[in-house]
């Protein structure tokens, strides 16, 4: 696998039609899918109507490929498009593929790319040839079907402006780790569930991912006195059941080897067949 030189450019990245594949959501999705904000925004050839490599891969900013001219790259079997504002490269389609783009990429605009998310197996065709860090399997998950009803999922109530700072402190005592957090322009939803005193004891966002302004999820979060009661759950539910409803899908980033969150989503529908890896490059 050799990289190449060719002066960058923009590339199509829908002429194999990887986006109706298997695997592929977070291009369907993403740089696919017309944002709903920006009708003019959507890539040719594209139908009509996925943070860096620490906390979520999730693609909630930069522009995709083929858009405003960002760069893109097309090989046989895999594309890859720049979010130019954090240097990531998003890539789908065959590993291996998908590890050439990179490379590419990485040598077309040396000191650019700085990290990428690919195709699970991406890592270690492009660490024989550059030095990787922070590598995290990940699974991009997705659906497009209302979940079924979770017990206390009435509980749960929008949350607005007022209410940052309750969620800022909320989230720094229970989940500190949080990849959205209140007053992200991303972010076009808080919602929360309160127990009788009227204490919050979970918390969750709809964020969105910035090529497309599809529905992402983020940031759900349970008082750790609380966790096993099912709040997490009534709480994923009402926020995957609003971003269906709304926009007809709902997103978002599962760490790989997270069984409880696993069993969550699928029982709530969430398509599990989109196995990403995250990593961040540190050189030749």
């Amino acid at each position: 696998m050799q990289a190449t030189t060719l002066v960058p450019r923009t590339a199509d990245l829908f002429d194999q039609g990887l986006e109706h594949r298997s695997g592929a959501a977070l291009l369907r999705f993403g740089a696919a899918r017309r944002r709903q904000d920006d009708p003019a925004g959507s890539p040719a050839g594209a139908p009509g109507s996925p943070a860096g490599v620490s906390g979520s891969p999730a693609g909630v900013s930069g522009s995709p490929a083929g858009v405003s001219g960002s760069p893109g790259w097309s090989g046989d079997g895999a594309v890859a498009w720049l979010d130019a504002g954090r240097g990531h490269l998003w890539s789908v389609g065959d590993a291996a593929a998908a590890a050439a783009l990179v490379l590419r990429a990485e040598e077309e605009l040396r000191g650019t790319v700085r990290e990428f998310t690919g195709p699970r197996g991406v890592e270690a065709h492009v660490g024989e040839h550059l030095g990787l860090t922070d590598v995290v399997e990940w699974v991009f998950r997705w659906t497009l079907e209302e979940p079924p009803a979770m017990p206390g999922e009435q509980r749960v109530a929008p949350l607005g402006a007022e209410h940052h700072e309750e969620l800022l402190a909320f989230l720094g005592a229970h989940s500190p780790a949080h990849s959205t957090g209140p007053g992200c322009a991303d972010v076009s939803l808080w919602a929360g569930i309160r127990d009788t005193r009227g204490h919050l004891v979970a918390c969750g966002a709809l964020s969105r991912l910035r090529d497309s302004g599809a529905p992402l999820m983020a940031s759900v979060a349970t008082d750790t006195s609380q966790r096993g009661q099912g709040l997490g759950a009534a709480l994923t539910a009402w926020l995957t059941r609003y971003a269906v409803r709304e926009h007809g899908l709902c997103t978002l980033w599962q760490l790989a080897g997270n069984a409880p969150a696993q069993r969550l989503y699928d029982r709530l529908g969430y398509r599990d067949e989109d196995l990403c890896t995250s990593a961040r490059i540190t050189g030749r």
